[in-house]
This record gives C-alpha cells, sequence and structure tokens, in this order.
C-alpha cells in the first residue's frame, strides 16, 4: 500500500462558473467527468469514505459548476458537469461543454482526468468524442466503468471489450482503466492507490 493513502481529510472548497474563479491554491488536480447521472458524485464519496461531501442527485444535471474538493491538504479532487443531458437546453448543454472543455485544456495543474462510463450501456457515442477531446489535447486519461453491481462479471468483460474495441478505432493503445461500484465499494482501493502513486511521483 502507497504510504498515507489513507484519506483523512476531504473538504469541499468551492464551485466556479469558469477557470478564472477555481481555487488559486496550486495543488494537483484529479478531475471526475462524465455522461450525466454516470456516478460522478458517488464514486467521489465512495473514495474519500463520506456520504455528502458531494451532492447527489436522482435527476441528472445536479453538477452544473467546477467543484474543487481538497484531500490530506494535498491534492484537489475535481466535479465537473455532467454532458449528454437531454432534457438541458441546448443553450445550457453549451454552455457546460464549453465550460468544461475550456477547464480542461487551460487548467496548469491537472495530473489526471477520470471518465466515468456507465458499465451495463453499449458504447455511447458522446463518451467516445470526449474520451478522444481528451487525447488529441495530449491530457492524461484514465476510465472507471462505474455501477458494476448492476450486471454479472461476463457481462462486464463483454461491455469492457466492446467499449474498447470501439476506442481503439482512434487509439493506438487504449487508456488505462478500473471498474467499480460505489454501491459497494469496488474500485475504491485500486483508484486511491493510483491517485496517491501519482501523486507521491509529483512531491519527489
Amino acid at each position: 500500500m502507497v504510504e498515507n493513502m489513507i484519506i483523512k481529510e476531504a473538504k469541499f472548497i468551492k464551485s466556479s462558473s469558469n477557470l478564472s474563479e477555481c481555487p488559486k491554491i496550486k495543488l494537483p488536480e484529479y478531475v471526475f467527468l462524465g455522461r450525466s447521472n454516470v456516478g460522478k458524485s458517488s464514486l467521489i464519496n465512495m473514495l474519500v469514505n463520506q456520504n455528502k461531501l458531494s451532492k447527489i442527485s436522482s435527476k441528472p444535471g445536479k453538477t452544473q459548476l467546477i467543484n474543487h474538493f481538497t484531500i490530506n491538504g494535498s491534492l484537489y479532487f475535481v466535479d465537473l458537469p455532467g454532458y449528454g443531458w437531454a432534457k438541458a437546453s441546448k443553450s445550457n448543454r453549451e454552455k457546460w461543454d464549453k465550460m468544461t472543455k475550456e477547464f480542461l485544456v487551460n487548467s496548469d495543474k491537472i495530473s489526471l482526468i477520470f471518465i466515468l462510463v456507465d458499465i451495463r450501456l453499449k458504447p455511447q457515442k458522446i463518451d467516445i468524442e470526449y474520451i478522444n477531446y481528451i487525447g488529441k489535447n495530449k491530457l492524461p486519461l484514465n476510465i472507471i466503468f462505474t455501477k458494476s453491481d448492476k450486471e454479472t462479471k461476463s457481462k462486464i468483460k463483454s461491455n469492457i471489450y466492446d467499449f474498447l474495441s470501439e476506442l481503439s478505432k482512434y487509439w493506438s493503445k487504449t487508456p488505462n482503466y478500473f471498474i467499480s461500484s460505489s454501491m459497494k465499494n469496488i474500485g475504491r482501493e485500486e483508484i486511491l492507490r493510483h491517485i496517491f502513486t501519482i501523486n507521491k511521483s509529483l512531491l519527489r
């Protein structure tokens, strides 16, 4: 186990409507992004072992700003607005998309971006497009497949194969990935170990 992998403190810092409003203190950012209702807030709460750090809603589109949380005072978790919410107005979808992409491309603190993908679904065009956008901008990327408690092991394997096969049309080497379930704490240790390993290397 990576030294100091335990999360002793997780605090909400602020919500921002653009990059210029984001916290000025330079800590490494670990960004969580995905389709609306993919489970970003639930995953963050699972990782920090708190129920209410990041607000959860049964309705998509709850996260509409850039939300920063400090972890052990040494790094940020960043929860970005979900994309692909069909019931939002076109102008709102475009506003959130612009805000998200400007943050991703222009923040100089990003250490890793996690794209969350619902493991139950066939490959979604919008997920592939966002992953490719991040890749084209040469940003660090991992994938987290969520809601694994809702599928059988064989279906999980099949769906991941299908997703990575679709992605391999655009990538010579597909990104590293994790399998998670916020309901059953699946993937928590592996994801945290990965984050803290990266963060430890940054401090050397």
